[in-house]
Protein backbone atom coordinates (compact mmCIF):
# COMPACT_ATOMS: atom_id res chain seq x y z
CA UNK A 1 0.00 0.00 0.00
CA UNK A 2 1.43 3.35 -1.04
CA UNK A 3 2.04 6.25 1.32
CA UNK A 4 -0.66 8.32 -0.41
CA UNK A 5 -3.21 5.54 0.05
CA UNK A 6 -2.38 5.15 3.73
CA UNK A 7 -2.67 8.90 4.25
CA UNK A 8 -6.05 8.93 2.51
CA UNK A 9 -7.35 6.07 4.67
CA UNK A 10 -6.09 7.83 7.78
CA UNK A 11 -7.78 11.09 6.81
CA UNK A 12 -10.99 9.20 6.06
CA UNK A 13 -10.95 7.48 9.44
CA UNK A 14 -10.24 10.70 11.31
CA UNK A 15 -12.92 12.47 9.31
CA UNK A 16 -15.51 9.85 10.25
CA UNK A 17 -14.46 9.93 13.89
CA UNK A 18 -14.61 13.73 14.09
CA UNK A 19 -17.98 13.79 12.32
CA UNK A 20 -19.39 11.19 14.71
CA UNK A 21 -18.06 13.10 17.70
CA UNK A 22 -19.68 16.32 16.48
CA UNK A 23 -23.03 14.55 16.04
CA UNK A 24 -22.90 13.25 19.62
CA UNK A 25 -21.61 16.51 21.12
CA UNK A 26 -24.08 18.78 19.30
CA UNK A 27 -27.04 18.18 21.68
CA UNK A 28 -24.85 18.87 24.71
CA UNK A 29 -23.51 22.02 23.08
CA UNK A 30 -27.07 23.22 22.39
CA UNK A 31 -28.03 22.54 26.02
CA UNK A 32 -25.08 24.54 27.32
CA UNK A 33 -25.75 27.48 24.97
CA UNK A 34 -29.46 27.51 25.82
CA UNK A 35 -28.82 27.39 29.56
CA UNK A 36 -26.58 30.49 29.31
CA UNK A 37 -29.18 32.58 27.47
CA UNK A 38 -32.10 34.63 28.69
CA UNK A 39 -35.60 34.60 27.21
CA UNK A 40 -34.84 37.44 24.78
CA UNK A 41 -31.86 35.53 23.38
CA UNK A 42 -34.03 32.45 22.98
CA UNK A 43 -36.69 34.36 21.04
CA UNK A 44 -34.30 36.25 18.78
CA UNK A 45 -31.53 33.69 18.18
CA UNK A 46 -31.19 30.17 16.88
CA UNK A 47 -30.21 26.91 18.57
CA UNK A 48 -26.52 27.37 17.81
CA UNK A 49 -26.29 31.14 18.25
CA UNK A 50 -24.05 32.33 21.07
CA UNK A 51 -25.65 34.11 24.04
CA UNK A 52 -25.36 37.90 23.85
CA UNK A 53 -24.96 38.21 27.61
CA UNK A 54 -24.03 34.82 29.12
CA UNK A 55 -25.63 34.34 32.51
CA UNK A 56 -25.89 31.60 35.16
CA UNK A 57 -29.29 32.84 36.28
CA UNK A 58 -31.02 29.85 34.69
CA UNK A 59 -28.96 27.52 36.88
CA UNK A 60 -29.95 29.42 40.02
CA UNK A 61 -33.64 29.25 39.10
CA UNK A 62 -33.38 25.57 38.18
CA UNK A 63 -31.70 24.77 41.48
CA UNK A 64 -33.96 26.63 43.88
CA UNK A 65 -36.91 28.27 42.12
CA UNK A 66 -38.20 26.27 39.15
CA UNK A 67 -41.67 24.77 39.29
CA UNK A 68 -41.95 20.99 39.27
CA UNK A 69 -45.71 20.70 39.14
CA UNK A 70 -47.36 22.86 41.80
CA UNK A 71 -44.18 23.23 43.89
CA UNK A 72 -41.67 25.90 42.93
CA UNK A 73 -38.60 24.97 44.96
CA UNK A 74 -36.30 23.86 42.14
CA UNK A 75 -34.59 20.52 41.83
CA UNK A 76 -32.47 20.87 44.96
CA UNK A 77 -34.60 18.63 47.25
CA UNK A 78 -34.99 16.00 44.52
CA UNK A 79 -31.25 16.10 43.85
CA UNK A 80 -30.74 15.35 47.54
CA UNK A 81 -33.24 12.49 47.31
CA UNK A 82 -31.25 10.97 44.45
CA UNK A 83 -28.02 11.21 46.42
CA UNK A 84 -29.62 9.62 49.48
CA UNK A 85 -30.97 6.86 47.23
CA UNK A 86 -27.96 6.14 45.02
CA UNK A 87 -25.19 5.96 47.63
CA UNK A 88 -26.59 3.11 49.79
CA UNK A 89 -28.03 1.34 46.73
CA UNK A 90 -24.64 1.28 44.99
CA UNK A 91 -22.86 0.21 48.17
CA UNK A 92 -25.27 -2.63 49.00
CA UNK A 93 -25.62 -3.99 45.46
CA UNK A 94 -21.84 -3.94 45.00
CA UNK A 95 -21.22 -5.64 48.35
CA UNK A 96 -23.79 -8.40 47.79
CA UNK A 97 -22.60 -8.86 44.21
CA UNK A 98 -19.03 -9.33 45.42
CA UNK A 99 -20.13 -11.85 48.05
CA UNK A 100 -22.23 -13.77 45.52
CA UNK A 101 -19.40 -13.81 43.00
CA UNK A 102 -17.03 -15.01 45.72
CA UNK A 103 -19.35 -17.91 46.60
CA UNK A 104 -20.06 -18.93 43.00
CA UNK A 105 -16.34 -18.90 42.17
CA UNK A 106 -14.69 -20.53 45.19
CA UNK A 107 -17.40 -22.26 47.23
CA UNK A 108 -19.37 -24.17 44.64
CA UNK A 109 -22.23 -26.38 45.86
CA UNK A 110 -24.63 -28.78 44.20
CA UNK A 111 -26.77 -26.85 41.76
CA UNK A 112 -24.64 -23.69 42.05
CA UNK A 113 -24.37 -23.28 38.28
CA UNK A 114 -28.13 -23.70 37.88
CA UNK A 115 -28.74 -21.21 40.68
CA UNK A 116 -26.29 -18.78 39.09
CA UNK A 117 -28.07 -19.10 35.74
CA UNK A 118 -31.43 -18.45 37.41
CA UNK A 119 -29.99 -15.38 39.12
CA UNK A 120 -28.76 -14.05 35.79
CA UNK A 121 -32.31 -14.00 34.49
CA UNK A 122 -32.61 -10.80 36.49
CA UNK A 123 -30.28 -9.13 33.98
CA UNK A 124 -32.79 -9.70 31.18
CA UNK A 125 -36.09 -8.98 32.93
CA UNK A 126 -37.53 -5.62 31.81
CA UNK A 127 -38.36 -3.07 34.48
CA UNK A 128 -42.05 -3.16 33.60
CA UNK A 129 -42.38 -6.88 34.37
CA UNK A 130 -41.47 -6.51 38.04
CA UNK A 131 -43.52 -3.41 38.85
CA UNK A 132 -46.57 -5.22 40.24
CA UNK A 133 -44.77 -7.94 42.25
CA UNK A 134 -42.29 -5.39 43.58
CA UNK A 135 -45.11 -3.07 44.62
CA UNK A 136 -46.76 -5.95 46.49
CA UNK A 137 -43.46 -6.83 48.15
CA UNK A 138 -42.86 -3.25 49.27
CA UNK A 139 -46.37 -3.13 50.69
CA UNK A 140 -45.82 -6.35 52.66
CA UNK A 141 -42.57 -5.13 54.24
CA UNK A 142 -43.88 -1.60 54.86
CA UNK A 143 -41.60 0.30 52.49
CA UNK A 144 -44.15 1.59 49.98
CA UNK A 145 -43.75 5.15 48.72
CA UNK A 146 -40.53 5.73 50.66
CA UNK A 147 -36.86 6.40 50.03
CA UNK A 148 -35.97 3.13 51.76
CA UNK A 149 -38.26 1.33 49.32
CA UNK A 150 -36.40 2.82 46.37
CA UNK A 151 -33.09 1.76 47.88
CA UNK A 152 -34.44 -1.76 48.32
CA UNK A 153 -35.71 -1.94 44.71
CA UNK A 154 -32.47 -0.72 43.15
CA UNK A 155 -30.36 -2.95 45.38
CA UNK A 156 -32.34 -6.07 44.50
CA UNK A 157 -32.45 -5.30 40.79
CA UNK A 158 -28.74 -4.52 40.67
CA UNK A 159 -27.52 -7.67 42.45
CA UNK A 160 -27.92 -9.77 39.30
CA UNK A 161 -25.59 -7.47 37.33
CA UNK A 162 -22.97 -7.09 40.05
CA UNK A 163 -22.97 -10.84 40.72
CA UNK A 164 -22.25 -11.46 37.03
CA UNK A 165 -19.42 -8.90 37.03
CA UNK A 166 -17.70 -10.22 40.16
CA UNK A 167 -18.19 -13.91 39.38
CA UNK A 168 -16.55 -13.54 35.97
CA UNK A 169 -13.75 -11.48 37.48
CA UNK A 170 -13.08 -13.94 40.30
CA UNK A 171 -12.91 -16.78 37.77
CA UNK A 172 -9.64 -15.21 36.57
CA UNK A 173 -8.09 -15.33 40.07
CA UNK A 174 -6.07 -18.39 41.08
CA UNK A 175 -8.14 -20.69 43.28
CA UNK A 176 -4.97 -21.68 45.15
CA UNK A 177 -5.18 -18.40 47.08
CA UNK A 178 -8.45 -19.45 48.70
CA UNK A 179 -7.39 -23.07 49.15
CA UNK A 180 -4.19 -22.06 50.94
CA UNK A 181 -6.11 -19.68 53.21
CA UNK A 182 -8.62 -22.41 54.09
CA UNK A 183 -5.79 -24.79 54.94
CA UNK A 184 -4.35 -22.12 57.26
CA UNK A 185 -7.72 -21.96 59.03
CA UNK A 186 -9.03 -18.66 57.65
CA UNK A 187 -12.80 -18.30 57.87
CA UNK A 188 -15.18 -17.60 55.00
CA UNK A 189 -15.46 -13.88 55.69
CA UNK A 190 -11.78 -13.47 56.62
CA UNK A 191 -10.73 -14.86 53.24
CA UNK A 192 -13.15 -12.51 51.53
CA UNK A 193 -12.07 -9.44 53.51
CA UNK A 194 -8.31 -10.04 53.67
CA UNK A 195 -7.61 -11.72 50.31
CA UNK A 196 -10.43 -11.40 47.76
CA UNK A 197 -11.61 -7.86 48.43
CA UNK A 198 -8.16 -6.20 48.07
CA UNK A 199 -7.84 -7.87 44.65
CA UNK A 200 -11.27 -6.65 43.54
CA UNK A 201 -10.54 -2.95 43.04
CA UNK A 202 -10.93 -2.94 39.21
CA UNK A 203 -14.28 -4.73 39.37
CA UNK A 204 -15.50 -2.64 42.29
CA UNK A 205 -14.95 0.46 40.15
CA UNK A 206 -16.84 -1.17 37.26
CA UNK A 207 -19.76 -2.06 39.54
CA UNK A 208 -19.87 1.40 41.07
CA UNK A 209 -19.90 3.16 37.69
CA UNK A 210 -22.50 0.78 36.28
CA UNK A 211 -24.81 0.91 39.27
CA UNK A 212 -24.43 4.64 39.87
CA UNK A 213 -25.34 5.42 36.27
CA UNK A 214 -28.27 3.01 36.17
CA UNK A 215 -29.75 4.13 39.47
CA UNK A 216 -29.20 7.87 39.05
CA UNK A 217 -30.75 7.92 35.58
CA UNK A 218 -33.70 5.70 36.47
CA UNK A 219 -37.13 7.23 36.01
CA UNK A 220 -39.60 4.34 36.06
CA UNK A 221 -38.88 3.04 39.56
CA UNK A 222 -38.70 6.59 40.88
CA UNK A 223 -42.11 7.58 39.58
CA UNK A 224 -43.81 4.30 40.56
CA UNK A 225 -42.35 3.52 43.98
CA UNK A 226 -41.99 6.97 45.56
CA UNK A 227 -44.30 9.70 46.79
CA UNK A 228 -43.92 13.42 46.18
CA UNK A 229 -41.52 13.94 49.07
CA UNK A 230 -39.12 11.19 47.99
CA UNK A 231 -39.04 11.51 44.21
CA UNK A 232 -35.59 11.48 42.55
CA UNK A 233 -34.29 14.24 40.32
CA UNK A 234 -35.29 12.46 37.09
CA UNK A 235 -38.94 12.60 38.09
CA UNK A 236 -38.57 16.27 39.02
CA UNK A 237 -37.15 17.01 35.56
CA UNK A 238 -40.14 15.36 33.94
CA UNK A 239 -42.54 17.32 36.13
CA UNK A 240 -40.71 20.54 35.29
CA UNK A 241 -40.98 19.93 31.54
CA UNK A 242 -44.64 18.93 31.83
CA UNK A 243 -45.59 22.04 33.82
CA UNK A 244 -47.77 24.29 31.64
CA UNK A 245 -48.31 27.34 33.85
CA UNK A 246 -46.55 30.58 32.94
CA UNK A 247 -43.93 31.19 30.25
CA UNK A 248 -42.05 28.17 28.93
CA UNK A 249 -38.51 28.61 30.26
CA UNK A 250 -36.41 26.42 28.03
CA UNK A 251 -33.14 27.79 29.37
CA UNK A 252 -34.09 26.79 32.91
CA UNK A 253 -35.06 23.30 31.76
CA UNK A 254 -31.73 22.88 30.01
CA UNK A 255 -29.88 24.11 33.08
CA UNK A 256 -31.80 21.66 35.27
CA UNK A 257 -30.96 18.80 32.91
CA UNK A 258 -27.26 19.71 33.03
CA UNK A 259 -27.31 19.85 36.83
CA UNK A 260 -29.05 16.48 36.98
CA UNK A 261 -26.50 14.94 34.61
CA UNK A 262 -23.47 16.40 36.41
CA UNK A 263 -22.91 13.53 38.92
CA UNK A 264 -22.80 10.83 36.24
CA UNK A 265 -20.52 12.98 34.09
CA UNK A 266 -18.16 13.43 37.02
CA UNK A 267 -18.15 9.69 37.75
CA UNK A 268 -17.21 8.90 34.17
CA UNK A 269 -14.58 11.64 34.00
CA UNK A 270 -12.93 10.57 37.25
CA UNK A 271 -13.16 6.79 36.90
CA UNK A 272 -14.24 6.07 33.33
CA UNK A 273 -10.82 4.87 32.19
CA UNK A 274 -10.99 2.06 34.74
CA UNK A 275 -14.36 0.82 33.43
CA UNK A 276 -13.17 -1.00 30.30
CA UNK A 277 -9.99 -2.08 32.07
CA UNK A 278 -12.02 -3.75 34.80
CA UNK A 279 -14.37 -5.43 32.33
CA UNK A 280 -11.52 -6.85 30.27
CA UNK A 281 -9.77 -8.17 33.38
CA UNK A 282 -12.94 -10.09 34.14
CA UNK A 283 -13.21 -11.52 30.63
CA UNK A 284 -10.35 -14.02 30.82
CA UNK A 285 -12.42 -16.94 32.12
CA UNK A 286 -16.07 -17.75 32.80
Amino acid sequence: MSTATRSFHRLLIYGLLISSALVFVAPLWVMILTSLKDLNDLREGTLFSLPKKPSLEAFRIAWQGACTGIDCQGIQPYFSNSLLMVIPSVFLSTLFGALNGYVFSFFKFRGSELFFGALLLGCFIPFQVILLPMAQTLSLIGLSQSLAGLIFVHTVYGIAFTTLFFRNYYQSLPSELVKAARVDGASFFKIFYRIILPLSTPMIIVAIIWQFTQIWNDFLFGVVFSDKAHQPVTVALNNMVQSTTGVKMYHVEMAAALLAALPTLLVYLLAGRYFIRGLTQGAVKG
